[in-house]
């Protein structure tokens, strides 16, 4: 059975919950990469705005969020995580159709930047994302708007 996902926006008692669900699994990460970790907090803090903030919800619980920025002509994903216990269950996957139908129904791209050694990447392939350029750390993406008239997302039909 699939669960039903909704989205509320945040509030500024959730940052707790965002920052852990994004130190789990990025720590390895940060290591791996040779980050300074208390720099990498500190700008997590700055880079975490309650406006842009959704809260993934299944069931009445909370599981994960989502930071989403727009512009002229795409919906930017900023962050996307899914809280460790309920990964690998599709959710991801879902989180990014309903952006993908939101952008597709104010006609624009959805990009987003993904750390290179994240296997999510081929998750955005799967759904449509291109390499658009790479740096050090991170390759950029881009999904470009379907050409079909764009409906409203089903979350809101």
């Amino acid at each position: 059975m699939v669960q039903q996902i909704a989205l509320r926006p945040a509030q500024p008692e959730d940052f707790a919950f965002c920052q852990r669900t994004y130190f789990e699994p990025m720590r390895a990460t940060i290591e791996e990469l040779g980050l300074d970790e208390a720099r990498h907090l500190a700008n997590f803090a700055n880079r975490w705005q309650v406006e842009q903030v959704r809260i993934v919800m299944m069931c009445g619980q909370v599981i994960g969020w989502l930071q989403t920025a727009s512009t002229d002509d795409s919906l930017f994903l900023a962050q996307l995580f899914i809280d460790t216990r309920f990964q690998r269950q599709g959710i991801g996957s879902r989180l990014v159709r309903i952006l993908i139908e939101e952008a597709a129904h104010e006609h624009k791209a959805v990009t987003l930047g993904v750390v290179k050694t994240n296997p999510a990447r081929r998750l955005y392939e799967r759904l449509g994302f291109s390499v658009t350029h790479e740096d050090q750390y991170k390759f950029y993406m881009r999904r470009q708007p379907d050409r079909t008239p764009a409906r409203a997302p089903s979350f809101l039909r």
